[in-house]
């Protein structure tokens, strides 16, 4: 039986957190999690952790350290064989091994070449149990050969002749970069008519005028010892012909029609096509038979290279490159093969058994070609090592049948065809051991209550024991419906309760044995704070007192703290704490704030919290208080380097006692006339000792301040230089960015000329790869803030650091920080892109994330773009409206809102980082369900008659689905606004007029409109209408109406545009009345009055004396008759033939009265003849008319 190696849980209640614990059982890969005392006695086969890599380049420069580390009980010995002999380490006093390792160092430093330990070392590590073997290391020194020298003839030719420049740099190990440069160190611009080739060739497809320079220079950079090589400059000269003569594409690499490259799987298959011609040749790509894989494919150096990554068999074939420009078109077929080195399937895994179990060894790996599997045991081929009857080797599997302790090895699966190898150590350790139990006997566990308690079991065994427990001396197995029984041993109590204290018992049993162990378990109560402290409102100088009172588990001992503001009281006199309470005493502004009262016990914690506000107490008046006076008299004593002292006298305190004194400085050299903060002091003090900086032409200035402010700065001290120094810091804000795919932007903050301590500021400035074992590589800049280094890999991290030097000397070793040279775009695509449309306004989007290799850069996001299908009408529109939504960081999923229902979207995602955008994923298209309509666009009433109306609508300007229907809902409205019976009507969808008859005439109507699709009803449109009314206001006679009749008539009485018009006049002749009054009410004589005693007329009467009356017009009411062209009589009434200007005569008559306070009452009752008014005998009621003459 193989043990299992990942603890797992019976049963766990979702939502617990997982919990810590030591997992107990043997682990597959070859670790026993247990505690040193049973290491002591369990053995294991050894194991290599550490090695070497295969092809191991070192530097000459430096001291060789092959790599071996394994472990293993006992601890493994360590043996090496060098070209497949044994190496003996004792013969060489170069080579010495670690102690207690494999690892071997050989110090070419003091003597001894590199060259001289060239080979194939490999490594073993053995112990009783077996031995484990490392990698076939190559060792080989890195080689960066200078350039051959030759003699480079200038190179003359005509304006739009081909040329191509050959590089042919120095075989090196590893092989090295290649770069244009001129002379001034500056990247030679490329294009699509001038690019480098794969082979570091210079291609030129036509050649013009300014390609004319005498510094055309090849570098090759050998990163591994950090050197640069530079071929002897190449002069090009271009004539300028009269006439360019234009011509077809011809291929300058590679040479005829068809040729073939081979390439292992897992590479960048790399395929290059360069043309010459005039014009340019533009360069495409096909596969024959076949697509180019989306996200794998890459266009490099302007088209003229396709690159694929993580190639694959899959991408075997026939690729065609083809250069175009007008004058024709060429191809050429490249014929591809993908073979792979050996890679596992199913790498062997360590196995620990018990005697008389059985196990099995898989060894499966693939390649191309098919890779042979062997097996060694302990190193040795397995067909010469010694037998085990154990053991049956069939094919890449080892059966292992009722195995013994000696059955333990370490065995070894070689996978390798022509292009590698792979190599696989696996041991098998039988191990028969009886059942312990790791955890302390006794352990006590304490726990609040309603918390869960865990109790710990930790056990060993080989065959893997199982474990039980018991409560109490007599009780049965815990049952899995309580508890919850963890495979690691441990018990768990979800919530314990007071009755779940006691003694516990852990038992471990398998066929060799048993062992238990006892543990106990206490309940505790929970601590409570019963009196909690209160908010407290004190004013200033009062005392304060806070309360809390605690309860908790009388095992328990409590510890009160208190804490003001988060953090620890005052430490003042003021502040003290008696048991359950915190007073505080002679109260001050700053003692306001939060107090808290934290319980706590060895188990459990709680606190309680109060708000203190100060108030000011009742005022008081108080002194005129300022801010103090300027110090004068400053004077600088014990002038030294780095250092000096400023004595002052202060200035009157003007009532307020001066708290502090504020120094500042001004350094006339590198700012003048800028002050900045020196220090404070107190305001005791006269005198403070200043701290200096080299090379600054000092003076200082002091203010002083109080409670109510800072005084004016005093007069400037003398001035005073000191000498100049090194540097004392570095530049800050260091950073690494590439601005282009092959550069790394080193910038920083320069420092001020305060901080340069000295003349002839510069800078040092060094990088190297964060990964790699290069070394520094630097340069010093004067006083600027950037640099750049040029071809680097794209978005590499490097280490970065920046030193500041002035003519004394360096500044400090300056940190060392992380910067990454340039981005470029991204290369993949995110696949497996969906869509859920949740409703018909949103849908979510989910996406795989990139392989951050291919991001080469910073991660910004996730970006989607998405647009609606245009209609028919808007195809013709030059761009689509696309929209873009982006995802920050590493989200694999977003939400697009807004969409328009009963829609088609197409969509598509790009990763994001800080160069730009990646590739779009394939087009993925979705379709919004229905939603309800918007409202019709219009609704108008037309063809209003007696009893009909007529409605015009359009149609929804957003129908978001199909319309089904249209509703329309009506109600008539009387004169006080109240709303009739409600009418529901259903009208077709194709239908945009619609006729309503059999309606009441003159009657206003309300309508609601709206349309309607399978997802429901729109939003509504509403209008008002009025049907008509004849010209004389009485509906033509229907004969055989009858009642019908009598209830379409309309009471105008109650329309509102007559009850306004009726306010109107009533309130007009309210004015007149009043205006009347006020004359009357004057006495004396009228203007008319007047008038007639000027024309007497001979048939009035004069007034007797005896009648009391004066010859005037009196304010007393009259009750004789007037005659005529008298006044109007006292009895407000007016016949037609005493009154000429009656407006009886004119316009209709009005059936009706004005009320007391002059509104006017009665019905409508159309045109009639002319009647004399008599004034109260009438039948009728006096008309406003008349009512209102009566008056003037």
């Amino acid at each position: 039986m193989q043990l299992e190696i990942m603890p797992r849980k019976k049963r766990l209640p979702a939502g617990r957190a997982p919990l810590l614990l030591l997992l107990c059982q043997l682990v597959r890969a070859l670790d026993v999690p247990l505690d040193p005392k049973l290491l002591e006695d369990l053995v294991q086969p050894p194991t290599i952790t550490q090695q070497s890599p295969k092809d191991y380049i070192i530097d000459p420069r430096e001291n060789i350290v092959i790599q071996c580390e394994a472990k293993g009980k006992p601890p493994p010995s360590f043996s090496w064989t060098r070209n497949g002999t044994h190496f003996d380490i004792e013969k060489d006093p170069l080579v010495t091994m670690k102690p207690g390792s494999g690892t071997l160092t050989i110090n070419i430093m003091s003597e001894g070449k590199a060259e001289t330990y060239e080979g194939v070392y490999q490594c073993t590590a053995r112990n009783e149990r077996g031995a484990a073997i490392s990698n076939n290391i190559v060792v080989r020194p890195s080689r960066s050969p200078l350039w051959t020298k030759e003699k480079l003839e200038p190179i003359t030719l005509r304006n739009g002749q081909s040329l191509i420049l050959p590089c042919r740099p120095p075989l090196g190990l590893p092989p090295p970069i290649i770069f244009w440069m001129d002379n001034s160190f500056q990247r030679l611009p490329q294009s699509e008519r001038v690019s480098q080739g794969l082979n570091g060739d210079l291609y030129f497809s036509n050649v013009l005028p300014e390609d004319t320079r005498e510094d055309y220079i090849c570098y090759a950079r050998f990163n591994h010892t950090q050197t640069i090589q530079q071929k002897q400059p190449i002069s090009v000269k271009v004539i300028s012909a009269k006439s360019n003569r234009e011509r077809p594409p011809t291929f300058l690499t590679p040479e005829g029609n068809a040729s073939h490259k081979e390439e292992l799987r897992g590479n960048v298959l790399s395929l290059e096509c360069i043309a010459e011609g005039l014009p340019t040749p533009i360069i495409y790509w096909i596969k024959e038979d076949g697509t180019l894989p989306i996200n794998r494919t890459f266009y490099k150096n302007f088209k003229k290279t396709l690159q694929i990554i993580q190639v694959s068999e899959a991408d075997s074939g026939n690729y065609q490159c083809i250069a175009k420009n007008p004058l024709g078109a060429i191809y050429h077929t490249i014929s591809v093969t993908v073979k792979a080195a050996p890679y596992w399937i199913m790498a062997p895994q360590n196995l620990v058994l018990s005697p008389g179990e059985d196990g099995r060894l898989i060894c499966r790996a693939n390649g191309n070609p098919k890779p042979r599997i062997s097996w060694l045991s302990n190193g040795v081929p397995i067909e010469i090592a010694p037998d085990d009857p154990s053991r049956n080797i069939d094919g890449d599997t080892i059966i292992f049948s009722n195995v013994q302790e000696r059955s333990s090895a370490v065995y070894q699966c070689n996978a390798s065809n022509e292009y590698g190898y792979l190599l696989a150590n696996a041991f098998v350790n039988v191990l028969a051991e009886p059942p312990r139990i790791l955890t302390s006997a006794n352990t006590l566990y304490q726990v609040i209550t309603d918390r869960p308690a865990l109790l710990d079991c930790a056990f060993f065994g080989s065959p893997l024991p199982t474990v039980e427990w018991f409560k109490g001396a007599k009780g049965s197995a815990l049952r899995e419906d309580i508890y919850v029984l963890h495979e690691n041993g441990t018990l768990e109590i979800p919530v314990a309760q007071k009755d779940s204290t006691g003694t516990y018992t852990c038992v471990a049993r398998n066929k060799l044995g048993m062992a238990k162990n006892e543990v106990h378990l206490e309940i505790k109560d929970a601590t409570r704070i019963i009196k909690q402290p209160e908010y407290a409102v004190v004013q200033r100088g009062g005392t304060v007192s806070f309360e809390c009172k605690v309860k908790h588990d009388h095992t328990l001992i409590p510890t009160i703290t208190w804490l003001k503001d988060n953090g620890e009281l005052p430490n003042d006199g003021r502040f003290t704490v008696d048991k359950d309470h915190l007073v505080v005493a002679d109260v001050w502004d700053d003692d306001g704030g939060t107090y808290t009262c934290v319980a706590n016990t060895t188990l459990d914690n709680v606190s309680a919290s109060a708000v203190l506000s100060v108030v000011a107490p009742t005022p008081t008046p108080a002194p005129t208080y300022d801010v103090p006076n300027p110090p004068f008299d400053l004077e600088l004593t014990d002038q030294l380097d780095k250092s000096v002292q400023l004595s002052w006298t202060p200035g009157n305190d003007n009532n307020s006692p001066i708290t502090k004194f504020i120094i500042e400085y001004e350094d006339a050299m590198h700012e003048a006339g800028l002050w900045h903060h020196q220090t404070e002091v107190s305001g005791m003090q006269t005198t403070a000792q200043l701290k200096l900086s080299p090379y600054v032409n000092y003076s200082f200035r002091v203010m002083a301040v109080n409670s109510l402010g800072r005084s004016l700065p005093s007069e400037a001290s003398e001035q005073y230089l000191t000498k100049a120094a090194e540097p004392d810091t570095n530049p800050t804000a260091v950073e690494g960015l590439g601005s282009e795919p092959d550069n790394l932007v080193i910038t920083w903050k320069p420092l001020n000329g305060f901080e340069s301590n000295g003349p002839g500021l510069q800078y040092k400035v060094s990088w190297r790869q964060k990964d790699g074992d290069d070394e520094w590589t630097s340069v010093v800049v004067a006083n600027v803030s950037k640099y750049i280094v040029s071809g680097t890999p794209t978005f590499v991290p490097y280490l970065i650091k920046v030193q500041a030097l002035n003519d004394v000397g360096f500044a400090p070793e300056p940190a060392v920080v992380m910067g990454h040279s340039g981005e470029d775009l991204p290369m993949v695509a995110p696949g497996n892109v969906r869509v859920n449309v949740v409703n018909s306004t949103l849908a979510e989007v989910h996406w795989d994330p990139v392989p951050l290799k291919s991001i080469r850069g910073h991660l910004q996001g996730y970006r989607i773009y998405y647009w609606k299908a245009q209609s028919s009408s808007k195809r013709n529109r030059r761009h689509l409206e696309k929209k873009i939504l982006t995802f920050q960081g590493s989200k694999t999923h977003g939400m697009l809102p807004g969409l328009e229902p009963f829609s088609h979207y197409t969509l598509n995602v790009r990763v994001v980082n800080g160069k730009g955008e990646g590739p779009a994923s394939p087009d993925r298209v979705f379709n919004t369900p229905e939603g309800v309509p918007s409202a019709p666009s219009s609704l108008k009433i037309v063809n209003p008659t007696l009893d009909s109306l007529t409605l015009e609508w359009d149609p929804p300007s957003r129908p978001n689905g199909i319309l089904t229907e249209y509703t329309l809902k009506y109600q008539p409205i009387n004169s006080t606004h109240e709303l009739g019976p409600l009418v529901d009507l259903k009208i077709p969808a194709n239908k945009t007029r619609w006729t309503l008859k059999n309606l009441n005439f003159s009657t206003r109507y309300k309508f609601y409109f709206y349309a309607q699709t399978a997802a429901g009803s729109g939003s509504q449109i509403t209008e008002e209408a009025v049907t008509n009314v004849d010209e004389a206001g009485i509906p033509p006679p229907d004969v055989g109406a009858g009642k019908a009749m009598a209830s379409r008539q309309v009471d105008i009485a109650t329309q509102g545009w007559f009850i306004g018009l009726m306010c109107a006049v009533a309130l007009l002749i309210l004015i007149l009345l009043i205006v009347c009054f006020i004359r009357r009410n004057k006495g004396g004589k009228y203007p008319v009055k007047e008038k007639e005693d000027a024309h007497a007329d001979p048939e009035i009467q004069p007034m007797k004396e005896d009648d009391g009356t004066f010859g005037e017009y009196s304010d007393a009411e009259d009750h004789k008759p007037l005659k005529k062209g008298s006044r109007t009589p006292s009895d407000r009434t007016v016949k037609k033939e005493d009154s000429d200007d009656s407006l009886v005569d004119y316009g209709e008559g009005v059936n009706g009265q004005f009320n007391e306070d002059g509104s006017f009452i009665g019905q409508y009752s159309g045109k009639k003849e002319k009647e004399p008014a008599e004034g109260n005998e009438s039948s009728e009621a006096p008309s406003p008319v008349n009512a209102m003459n009566s008056f003037v």
